[in-house]
């Protein structure tokens, strides 16, 4: 049992250093990577207009291929300069990293998915970092994957949204866990935003599995 008791009690330190270490240091790689590309697109030339003609990409989805590539190009920057630093500080982290999922995906979609796969092997094939041909996804989906974790949990202690929880004395609140069947119409409506947008036949049933798992409990009074 001694072995026992010591591994909770390592684990249970290191749960309690966790809350502190591993937000702030996805916040900072977050950071610096939507950071950078903003900065990138602000000193550069804007290649969204080239986008639809490149044969082996799908092109900017539904409805951001209605909005000009000038806008879209500007959208996209500002988007990952100004979330970027909101991630950094830990301001509205939850938003943030939504909304750069969304950026992502729509990014995903537009430069990165293939147009066209005829089986999940050949989708598979493009999970690499290429210059060359369709696929190149695996970055992105790598940047989903680290966002996701800032989207359920928020942005650690170390965030200015955990300070102001504290100020507005609801601190107790930080340890609820609330489940049931509308927790998980959250968790869904949230997946079919990082899924939609690249493969609608994915997204959509995410989407609607999400609504009716929200709109139950609120129809039948019972979670």
């Amino acid at each position: 049992m001694s072995v026992i008791n010591n591994y909770d009690q390592l684990t249970s330190r290191l749960r309690a250093t966790g809350d502190y270490v591993w937000p702030l240091i996805l916040r900072l790689i977050m950071f610096w990577e939507f950071w950078e590309s903003g900065v990138t697109k602000l000193n550069g030339k804007n290649w969204f207009a080239d986008i639809p003609w490149a044969g082996w990409q799908k092109g900017f989805p539904v409805p951001f291929d209605q909005i000009p590539a000038n806008v879209n190009w500007f959208l996209a920057t500002w988007s990952e300069l100004v979330f970027a630093v909101m991630i950094l500080v830990g301001l509205f982290s939850r938003f943030a990293a939504i909304s750069l999922i969304v950026v992502t995906v729509v990014a995903t979609a537009a430069v990165h998915w293939p147009a066209e796969w005829g089986s999940l092997a050949e989708l598979w094939s493009g999970y690499l970092i290429t210059s060359k041909g369709a696929g190149n996804y695996k970055l992105p989906l790598l940047f989903v994957v680290m966002l996701l974790p800032l989207v359920f949990y928020g942005g650690g202690k170390l965030s200015i949204d955990h300070l102001l929880v504290k100020l507005t004395g609801r601190g107790d609140k930080l340890d609820d866990r609330t489940g049931g069947l509308q927790s998980t119409g959250l968790a869904l409506l949230v997946l079919s935003l990082a899924t939609i947008w690249i493969e609608p036949a994915w997204g959509i049933p995410l989407l609607v599995a999400g609504a009716i798992a929200m709109l139950i409990p609120a129809i039948t009074g019972r979670d």
